[in-house]
């Protein structure tokens, strides 16, 4: 079962998500909030797996309250709910530890889909959101290597040619094609870089090569 804390400040909204959501057998709806203040109360009370978060909001947006709901280190994870695919605030919101974004118009089984992916640990921004998401905000990240310690210095020659690849938009399946892997292998790697940098998932390992002015091959 995977609980999940709606939150948004149009009320109207929030039914129809509850209502689609509770009709699955295996998502419960644990709570909702209508301000990113109450958003972050509200996860430290139900310590939900998902919550889904809208953006704009009254008292506190969507990316301060995502902040502060990772900064609470509890096993959460956040979804971000926008009206469009490029949206500054949720490009914010990714850089502040979200694990992904919808569009508030998501079909219903998507919607689903997406907070089981995110309840079993995964991301869920598509590779072409990536890409244009990189497109959109490379200019704005480290344009020369970050100097001090090599960042990927833990990896293995493979692991860093994954996490370019990763960085460059592909898909896990289209990485095993590029490196003539079988794609349980790349699933393998993709599990051991995130482990070994630390991070979450691989919206944050895209980020993390950016800010350390990596440039994967498609953005070289």
């Amino acid at each position: 079962m995977s609980t999940v804390l709606v939150v948004d400040d149009q009320p109207l909204i929030r039914t129809g998500f509850r209502l689609v959501l509770n009709a699955v057998d295996d998502v419960q709806v644990v709570g909702e909030a209508d301000n990113g203040a109450r958003a972050v109360e509200e996860a430290r009370r139900h310590r939900p797996d998902v919550v889904l978060m809208d953006v704009r909001m009254p008292v506190m947006d969507g990316v301060e309250a995502t902040r502060r709901i990772i900064a609470q280190r509890i096993p959460t994870r956040v979804l971000i709910l926008t009206t469009f695919d490029l949206d500054d605030y949720a490009f914010a919101a990714l850089h502040a530890g979200a694990s992904g974004f919808l569009l508030k118009d998501v079909p219903p089984d998507e919607l689903v889909a997406a907070i089981r992916s995110v309840a079993a640990g995964d991301a869920v921004v598509s590779p072409r959101i990536t890409r244009e998401l990189l497109n959109r905000y490379a200019g704005q990240l480290p344009t020369s290597p970050v100097t001090g310690p090599d960042p990927m210095g833990e990896l293995t020659a493979r692991e860093r040619e994954v996490l370019m690849e990763m960085a460059s938009g592909l898909s896990n399946g289209e990485i095993a094609e590029k490196l003539y892997l079988s794609e349980a292998t790349v699933k393998t790697h993709v599990t051991r870089i995130l482990a070994k940098l630390h991070l979450r998932d691989r919206v944050q390992a895209v980020i993390f090569v950016y800010e350390h002015g990596l440039r994967p091959p498609e953005a070289s």
